[in-house]
């Protein structure tokens, strides 16, 4: 009797191949750590902040634990806090709210923009409105670079700038990419990355950092990310964390740094495949004027009427994974469901959450891989 034998599986993200690619440069960098033994503030770090800054044209890098860290650090060292409200895009991972809610300011859910993913300026504008209606003081609002694409900066900015909002620039994701023909780093008044290993730029563990042009602000973070230090370690001036990369991160961070540029172009290739194959079956990611993606995911949306829990399973036996980025909006989650929203609601971020699902997407997903992917897709809305 013949047994059905489901094909080999997809890989999602793949960082092996990816590993296999760097090789021995990465054991190098390893080994030279554990030859200096300086795991904690080693000249790794520093070196890795300084080609960071090259790469992207910020003054100052500060590199952190986390990108929740980072985030965090900024608002710390703009003592934000009680009083003051955030202004966040709902359609998000939950970190973007979650580093405002812990300094004990409240974030503000705004809704994003139906094409790009992003933070809508008019949005933006009704967030703030509802949040001086509770009696909060708007102080900032951090759009996020979502799936890879830069937000709308100028849009932003000149809101912004009208309310005195500082600007903090989500680019977990986005880190990489351009801004009319400006790196994420330099858009807002400070910008956090993320290196968590599945980021376009990721590490073997946690990592993050945070990009500025302000010299005093890159000071206090600096303070901040070690407990809030001043003259001495027995000197702590400000609450802080213990927010540090640790050396071995970056070596391997820097190795990574390299190809980085390399990544990106074969992360668009492989998304204007997709482009090709699926536009006329799903509704594919928008590159908005201006803006270059990372593609740190490819993320689709699926017909009017399309079962999405049907069509994952359709692609999962055929050895395809899928994912949901983000089954549910922030504002509809339990910890976060009580927090202001902007006046009118959040349409689209709800309707998003609802019909898009993610298909997989790296850097060396070869061109008779990917057909077959689409080919799955199409035969799964066909069927």
């Amino acid at each position: 009797m013949n047994q059905h034998i489901p094909p080999n599986p997809v890989p999602f993200i793949d960082i092996g191949a990816q590993r296999r690619r760097l090789g021995k440069s990465i054991d190098e960098a390893v080994a030279r750590v554990l030859t200096h033994c300086l795991f904690i503030n080693g000249p790794e770090v520093t070196e890795l902040e300084a080609r960071l800054a090259e790469f992207s044209g910020a003054k100052h890098v500060v590199s952190c634990a986390s990108g929740t860290d980072a985030l965090l650090m900024v608002l710390m060292a703009k003592n934000i806090g009680r009083g003051d409200a955030v202004i966040c895009p709902s359609f998000t991972f939950c970190a973007t709210g979650e580093a405002v809610a812990l300094t004990g300011a409240t974030p503000v859910f705004v809704d994003v923009d139906e094409a790009t993913f992003n933070i809508d300026a008019a949005s933006l504008k009704k967030g703030i409105v509802a949040a001086k209606k509770q009696g909060l003081k708007p102080r900032a609002v951090i759009p996020v670079d979502l799936f890879g694409q830069s937000a709308d900066h100028d849009a932003i900015a000149a809101v912004a700038e009208a309310e005195g909002l500082f600007v903090l620039d989500d680019a977990a994701q986005g880190f990489g990419a351009r801004y009319k023909g400006r790196r994420l780093g330099t858009l807002g008044h400070a910008t956090a990355t993320s290196f968590f290993p599945a980021k376009p730029l990721g590490c073997f563990g946690d990592g993050g950092a945070i990009f500025t042009d302000d010299s005093d602000l890159a000071e206090t973070l600096r303070s901040i990310r070690v407990h809030g230090q001043g003259s001495d370690k027995y000197d702590n001036v400000r609450l802080g964390l213990t927010g540090r990369l640790d050396t071995m991160q970056a070596a391997i961070l820097l190795e990574k740094l390299k190809i980085f540029d390399d990544e990106i172009a074969a992360r668009n290739e492989v998304a204007e495949r997709y482009a090709r194959g699926l536009g006329n079956v799903v509704t594919v990611p928008h590159l908005a004027a201006g803006c270059s993606s990372v593609w740190a995911q490819y993320t689709i949306r699926l017909p009017e009427g399309v079962n999405r829990d049907g069509f994952a399973a359709a692609l999962k036996a055929q050895g395809i994974p899928t994912a949901i980025y983000y089954v549910k909006s922030m504002h509809q989650q339990t910890a976060y469901r009580d927090y202001p929203v902007a006046e009118g609601g959040l349409p689209v971020s709800e309707q998003l959450s609802d019909d898009v699902i993610s298909l997989p997407m790296h850097a060396y997903l070869d061109e008779p891989t990917q057909e077959r992917i689409i080919r799955a897709v199409r035969g799964a809305l066909s069927s």
